[in-house]
């Protein structure tokens, strides 16, 4: 899916750094030896800051799989990548059963939608604990599937003016963003950016239309070539 990205942007996220510890395997979908990390954990809160920084452009997803193609990660191609997507959509599902996150499929694209009554406090980018687990998931299921490139966007409701909510909204895919990162996603394999008020999915004038569109969308598409 093709956004139009409105504003360009640099969060600091407060982060913990984590370190990386290889094995070898055989990728299951294109035979390839490559380099798995062990999940770490990692914890968003008070401590120093780290930047993240935010590609623009209505062609910044595909820049970023040319990129990480360019970088060897590998490609999927012809019917690797339907059985790609249905083996991490189904994984996703499982993990996700119960979460209040939805996983929507749309071609060959996954699409898991997280409502702001789980992921933040009103007006703040600070991840609420109950969120960790679900973020958590996300990212072992993402360290799996390697050749994903996942699309972070933050939206927000119509209060307060849009300059303020276009900025909440950056902060917030910035720190999902961070946290994915902190997991051990490859930073390249992640786009960040907020959308603001411009993008609501219910009802502005109702307090549930607002809480729906308070939320904090990924979107998942596969490396091809």
């Amino acid at each position: 899916m093709k956004r139009k990205i409105m504003h360009l942007a640099t969060a600091s996220i407060v982060a913990t750094a984590v370190l990386a510890a290889g094995c070898q395997t055989i990728d299951p979908y294109t035979g390839e030896t490559k380099t798995a990390s062990a999940t770490k954990g990692a914890a968003i809160g008070a401590g120093a800051g780290a930047l993240l920084g935010i590609l623009t452009g209505d062609d910044s997803k595909d820049r970023r799989k040319r990129a990480l193609i360019g970088a060897g990660v590998g490609a999927l191609a012809g019917g690797a990548v339907g059985n790609y997507m249905d083996q991490q959509e189904a994984e996703l599902r499982q993990r996700l059963a119960g979460s209040g996150v939805s996983v929507t499929r749309v071609g060959d694209e996954i699409l898991l939608n997280m409502p702001g009554n789980i992921t933040f406090q009103t007006d703040s980018s600070d991840l609420n604990p109950q969120f960790f687990d679900v973020l958590n998931s996300v990212s072992l299921v993402l360290e799996e599937y390697d050749k994903t490139v996942v699309e972070v966007v933050g939206h927000t409701d119509s209060t307060g003016s849009a300059e303020y909510n276009q900025a909440l909204s950056e902060r917030r895919a910035a720190t999902v963003a961070t946290y994915l990162a902190n997991r051990d996603i490859d930073r390249q394999r992640i786009l960040a950016f907020g959308q603001g008020e411009m993008q609501p999915v219910a009802d502005n004038s109702t307090a549930a239309g607002r809480a729906a569109n308070r939320r904090v969308e990924l979107t998942l598409s596969p490396i091809t070539t």
